[in-house]
């Protein structure tokens, strides 16, 4: 009996030394960030993680892929997918709670720098069986739903669908598909053709807001976070002036949206 004491007195002063509690390390929060949001999040979380002293973990993909990835794994802290429509169709599952507005996406055309083929912003041009044209899965991606919607609305989905060389599943591949030549028109987000590395490649043609109008970009704290405070305070840090700022600089704000963002409203 005695020995048995010694040795459980042992284990406890093993498991007592300091350093060895795993709340000693640094807290690590995992975000699911639809791949056309990821540079401005990326800018953020570096500030962030130096001032809070934590890690932050990006996992990047299309929207509907991300939430289902998020919902089989039970693991995570935030969600930012594409589109509003990805929490408004998910909450009766009860995983994402608080939210917060940090940008607004915005659908176009996209063509190659300089618009060499002289494309309008007509709609019908997709269905163009002698136009090259690659079209993202609504089935993954945000700006894949997105196109679907409007080209519904307008009415040529299925002469669309039949006339796309090859479906993709994001936005970065709707971009490398002009780049490569794969493409000579595609729908794309707006803001992707306004960063620093697409820029001179890539040019937009704005489509009518009839049928594209803009999309609200929001995040989602998780409940299965294990750093909810930590993560509601990142949340808080994106939706700050500075956090606009930088939404700002990678085409998810403009001086409209600023003077409306902090009076919108939803659930």
């Amino acid at each position: 009996m005695r020995k048995l004491v010694l040795l459980v007195l042992m284990f406890t002063l093993v498991i007592s030394v300091p350093g060895c509690h795993k709340e000693t390390e640094k807290p690590e929060l995992l975000f699911y960030i639809g791949i056309t949001m990821v540079k401005p999040v990326m800018e953020l979380k570096e500030t962030f993680e130096a001032e809070h002293d934590c890690i932050i973990r990006i996992v990047q993909g299309g929207s509907q892929d991300l939430y289902d990835s998020l919902k089989t794994s039970e693991e995570g802290d935030l969600y930012m997918p594409g589109s509003y429509s990805y929490r408004l169709n998910n909450l009766e599952d009860g995983l994402l709670l608080d939210a917060v507005l940090v940008g607004y996406n915005k659908a176009s055309l996209v063509v190659k720098e300089g618009n060499p083929l002289g494309f309008s912003n007509d709609l019908s041009q997709l269905a163009d069986k002698n136009i090259k044209v690659v079209i993202c899965n609504p089935d993954s991606g945000s700006i894949g739903s997105e196109t679907k919607k409007i080209l519904d609305a307008y009415g040529n989905y299925e002469d669309v669908f039949d006339n796309a060389i090859y479906l993709t599943t994001d936005s970065r591949n709707l971009t490398d598909a002009i780049v490569d030549g794969d493409a000579e028109l595609c729908i794309n987000w707006f803001a992707t053709t306004v960063w620093e590395d697409n820029v001179d490649l890539v040019d937009a043609i704005l489509i009518d807001e009839i049928y594209a109008e803009k999309k609200m970009l929001i995040m989602n704290l998780i409940k299965t976070s294990r750093y909810p405070d930590l993560t509601l305070e990142f949340m808080a840090y994106a939706s700050s002036e500075h956090g606009k700022s930088v939404f700002k600089k990678y085409g998810f704000i403009d001086d409209e949206d600023l003077e409306i963002m902090d009076k919108v409203e939803f659930k």
